[in-house]
């Protein structure tokens, strides 16, 4: 993997880079399971309630006071700064990963590494790995009345770091399974096995910013967005605490247009679309749209437990669903999965493509050496 920096961007006060190592090669800066029965597909717009439908269908230390540099010193510095230069950059993004052993047996029969085993030298492929974690990430809070309630297994969280995962988006509609409380949580407890947390904040501002990170001379923003929500308190809003929407494409391109201005390339990753569809619905074509407009570089879907198509919209590759990844085996559609692949070359070039893969019965997904599909 390639060395990574990262930077929390707080839109609202400007950028705030604090840099601390956190895991390996990573820099951070500033048996079968039983199918569950189908609960209902979500409906916009965002303020009705939605039904939860994820069963698958079918310590920094003090620094001492120093004298500061001269104006002339710091512009010398400034001047002998190089950029590092860029080099061909490998993206990977997949879907829904539950770390809840009471939905993934295997997290216990096998331990946690063991859902990792099929797909580790394909993540060690990529510079940078990005996947939708589809559970609470928590220990506490108190369960919702909801048909579907995940809670991830924390001890399972550094080995899917060591797998290779370096950032996941908990916007989505079961980061909040045990209370919004217990979801704000989760950014710290993700962020402590030394993954990125993106689309959830203790306010509006912190939802909405990117993260920023730093790869092969790349500055690349990251944001989350959930369009899944059971209830509207899910969503932040000013001082309150929440995810970012994924239901509204306008707000949706101010964080984007936001993040442009600090970054090379923005990625979007979205919680959206019909469970079970195997095509995008045309609102979630109307949020693509506006937020390759606004300048996003590449959206990542997920949420349909159903891998959709890769397509090219207004010149950006839009991976609508990614489908499942560490999931139960309840069905071969919903086995049915990919790698997305997201390359871009010195020179911009850009390749996407989706690299096949297979959930066996274990619930561990592996590359099926079918021939990638490439727009």
């Amino acid at each position: 993997m390639a060395s990574i920096a990262v930077a929390c961007v707080l839109l609202a006060v400007g950028a705030v880079a604090v840099a601390i190592s956190v895991a390996g090669d990573v820099e951070v800066a500033a048996p079968d399971p039983v199918s569950e029965p189908e609960p209902g597909s979500p409906t916009e717009p965002e303020p009705a309630p939605t039904t939860d439908d994820d069963a698958d269908l079918d310590p920094i230390d003090d620094v001492p006071d120093t004298e500061p540099p001269d104006d002339a010193s710091v512009a010398d510095d400034e001047n002998d700064a190089t950029p590092e230069p860029r080099g061909r950059l490998v993206v990977h993004h997949v879907g829904d990963v539950s770390l809840d052993p009471g939905y993934l047996p295997t997290l216990g029969t096998l331990g946690y590494d063991a859902v990792w085993d099929g797909i580790r030298d394909t993540f060690a492929e990529g510079d940078l790995v990005l996947a939708n974690l589809e559970c609470a990430p928590t220990r506490g809070g108190v369960p919702q009345d909801k048909q579907f309630v995940f809670r991830c297994e924390l001890d399972a969280l550094p080995a899917m770091r060591e797998a290779g995962v370096d950032v996941v988006s908990l916007a989505n509609n079961h980061s909040g399974d045990y209370g919004i409380p217990a979801m704000v949580e989760g950014v710290d407890n993700v962020e402590e096995a030394g993954i990125i947390a993106v689309g959830v904040g203790a306010n509006e501002t912190e939802a909405y910013a990117p993260r920023v990170v730093e790869v092969a001379g790349w500055r690349i923003a990251i944001l989350g967005f959930g369009g899944v929500v059971p209830e509207p308190s899910w969503t932040a809003r000013g001082d309150l605490p929440g995810q970012a929407t994924g239901y509204d494409p306008a707000r949706m391109a101010e964080a984007v247009a936001a993040a442009r201005d600090d970054a090379d390339l923005v990625i979007a990753t979205v919680h959206w679309g019909a469970e079970g569809a195997l095509e995008p619905r045309p609102e979630d074509i109307v949020k693509a749209e506006a937020m390759i407009a606004a300048g996003a570089d590449v959206v990542f879907g997920h949420h349909a437990h159903r891998l959709q198509p890769l397509e090219e919209v207004d010149g950006a590759p839009v991976f609508w669903n990614l489908g499942n990844f560490v999931w139960p085996r309840l069905s071969q559609a919903g086995a049915t999965t990919a790698v997305a692949e997201w390359i871009i070359d010195p020179d911009g070039t850009v390749t996407a493509c989706l690299l096949p893969a297979e959930i066996d019965q274990r619930g561990v997904p592996a590359p099926t050496g079918e021939p990638r599909e490439c727009l």
